[in-house]
């Protein structure tokens, strides 16, 4: 019997086999979930000018240093300064602009009072403005050009996700377009003779194929393109028509037909071009993968959904990033105490799908049918996966455990 490959071992041998795709250049409005191939330098400073972060009044400081309700400063309104206005009105001793937020401060000012800290608020336009609370110091409530960032200042990292906070900066930077990598065109596929469509009323021996809701879903959450999707009978001559019918995608992940039984149709098309391991981890212990001749990368994942789900965490999502060129290709590990007791099995490092508590700090299983692979319907409960270590045997109360964060 073949030693079991340790779970570092067959992801070792996955990442070597991945080389980020092509390079392609986007408009800032189809970038997102996009991974950048080149840094984004800001193409201006940010923000462009002195502006008010209030809606109140650019003063001099000198005429208003001190004022309290007691000694108001009394100032004329010389200007009114509403936001995208170019005007720079000047300012002498004793005077004042009423200005709105984002508006560019007047060169001659060094202060902004906001009108709650005046008499007569806003309505002070043309006319005088009695300022009851000085400003703590001269530049207060002034936003400094350049004050976020420098034109030629790299605004986003090469390797980084477009998601709403970067693409606003980008746009916020000055940027219209962006260079990226081409999203990984993956086809997926479950096997079984077993199978049949979500909706149909299973007869005896069969299932219902939730393994390619699953890995579709999982697909597209890790930023790729899903562009074919198929079940197949426990035939070998259907993956080899499956394989010329998908031959312009980047990966294949198949679910089901990997193990040692007599009905594999994965392995057996396939034995002699991948290759077929053992993984020391539960669930998910038979696993596939290799580069076909052609360069599309195949994956063989066990058939049971719960399987699915974690091999796909662990193996084929951060290879669909890192053909993306994605910066960090882990889902974020967090370290939390176990609230129940619970066995492992012995030799192997268990995923075990769990329910949270962040606030208390604790991890558990998400049903009481523990790991069990088979358990489709108890994924739905599942907000993390809980990584127990092979050496462990049972986990008890208190223990400290790494807990996988999924969506």
């Amino acid at each position: 019997m073949s030693a079991l490959l340790t779970v570092e071992e067959h992801r070792a041998r996955v990442l070597a086999a991945v080389s980020p795709l092509p390079v392609e250049t986007v408009r800032l409005a189809e970038a997102a979930g996009r991974t950048l191939a080149a840094p984004v330098l800001a193409a201006h400073d940010l923000p462009g000018f002195d502006n008010s972060s209030m809606d109140g009044f650019a003063v001099r400081f000198a005429d208003v240093e001190g004022a309290d309700a007691e000694n108001p400063a009394t100032l004329r309104v010389v200007a009114d300064l509403p936001a995208g206005s170019s005007a720079d009105p000047s300012i002498g001793a004793g005077e004042a602009v009423r200005i709105m937020t984002g508006a560019p401060v007047p060169t001659a000012a060094d202060a902004i009072v906001p009108f709650e800290d005046t008499a007569g608020g806003l309505a002070d336009s043309l006319g005088t403005v009695e300022v009851r609370r000085a400003p703590a110091a001269s530049g207060a409530f002034i936003r400094r050009r350049g004050g976020d960032t420098r034109a030629g200042d790299v605004v986003l990292s090469a390797g980084e996700r477009l998601g709403p906070y970067a693409l606003a900066a980008a746009a916020a930077a000055g940027v219209a377009e962006l260079e990226v990598r081409r999203r990984p065109r993956v086809a997926v596929v479950s096997t079984g003779s077993e199978l049949v469509a979500p909706g149909f009323v299973p007869g005896r021996g069969q299932t219902p194929d939730s393994n390619s809701t699953l890995l579709a879903a999982l697909v597209s959450d890790a930023d790729a393109d899903m562009t074919v999707m198929s079940s197949l009978q426990d035939e070998a001559s259907a993956i080899h028509a499956l394989l010329e019918h998908a031959a312009d995608v980047d990966v294949i992940v198949f679910s089901g037909g990997v193990s040692a039984g007599a009905y594999e149709p994965v392995r057996q098309a396939l034995e002699s071009r991948i290759s077929f391991e053992k993984v020391a981890m539960q669930p998910g212990k038979p696993q596939a993968f290799g580069a076909l001749d052609d360069g599309r990368l195949v994956f063989g994942l066990p058939g049971n959904p719960v399987s699915v789900a974690v091999s796909f965490e662990v193996f084929v999502r951060p290879a669909l990033l890192a053909l993306q060129g994605r910066g960090v290709i882990d889902r974020r590990i967090a370290r939390l105490t176990a609230s129940e007791t619970w066995t492992t099995p012995p030799g192997r490092r268990q995923y075990l799908p769990a329910a949270i508590d962040l606030s208390e700090g604790t991890v558990r299983p998400a049903t009481a049918g523990g790991s069990g692979s088979h358990l489709a319907a108890s994924l739905a409960r599942a907000e993390a996966f809980a990584i127990v270590p092979a050496e462990v045997s049972t986990v008890s109360v208190g223990d400290p455990l790494d807990v996988m964060l999924i969506p």
